[in-house]
């Protein structure tokens, strides 16, 4: 088995944002993204050992194999989240959704604003995440929520927005007070990306 060796993206770190701080980027970027990277590796070489992972002995109830097997996707679903969630930042926002997404958005929500409301309602209710997606299967938008990194993900959608709402994505700015997180993010989305996502997703 190949081991692949993923490097964190320094490059995706934003900085200068309305309401979050370059402190609490730092951290969320440096030891909480960084943290899911470097489990990730560890993971890969343990399951290179055919030694230390015997596929023999897989067993459903427990086993090295399905333990690391299980936090494997939990490590690679936080790198994936983490890089969108990262990468669609950018200070003060920018740009708008393109015509395509509106329309779409319109159509589903009835309006942007019911959508992001829709957004920060499922970052409240949910422990990990809301995402904005499309669903290649039915051809159509929604909103998920996830209680972790690797739960509750539907089959063939492609994440548009990203928000993380772990404790560690606001407790140095916020303490525990998500909502002003999550108005913040708002006002540094970068549209730029988010269409691009929308446009490579529909093409799929």
């Amino acid at each position: 088995m190949k081991v692949v060796k993923l490097q964190p993206k320094d490059h995706l770190k934003p900085k200068g944002l309305i309401g979050i701080s370059d402190d609490q980027i730092e951290v969320h970027f440096e030891a909480h993204y960084k943290g899911y990277v470097t489990k990730y590796n560890e993971i890969q070489e343990k399951l290179a050992n055919l030694e230390f992972a015997d596929r023999t002995k897989a067993n459903q109830n427990y086993s090295e194999y399905r333990a690391l097997k299980v936090e494997e996707s939990f490590n690679y679903m936080g790198i994936v989240l983490h890089e969108l969630y990262f990468e669609h930042l950018i200070s003060g926002g920018k740009g708008e959704p393109s015509p395509e997404l509106k329309k779409v958005i319109e159509e589903t929500f009835g309006s942007v604003e019911n959508c992001l409301n829709e957004i920060k309602a499922t970052g409240i209710a949910c422990r990990g995440w809301a995402t904005l997606s499309w669903d290649s299967y039915n051809k159509m938008l929604f909103v998920n929520g996830f209680d972790a990194h690797n739960q509750y993900g539907f089959v063939m959608s492609h994440p548009l927005i990203v928000l993380d709402v772990y404790e560690h994505a606001y407790y140095v700015d916020q303490k525990n007070k998500r909502p002003p997180y999550i108005d913040a993010f708002f006002k540094n989305l970068n549209w730029d990306v988010i269409n691009q996502r929308f446009e490579r997703a529909v093409k799929s």
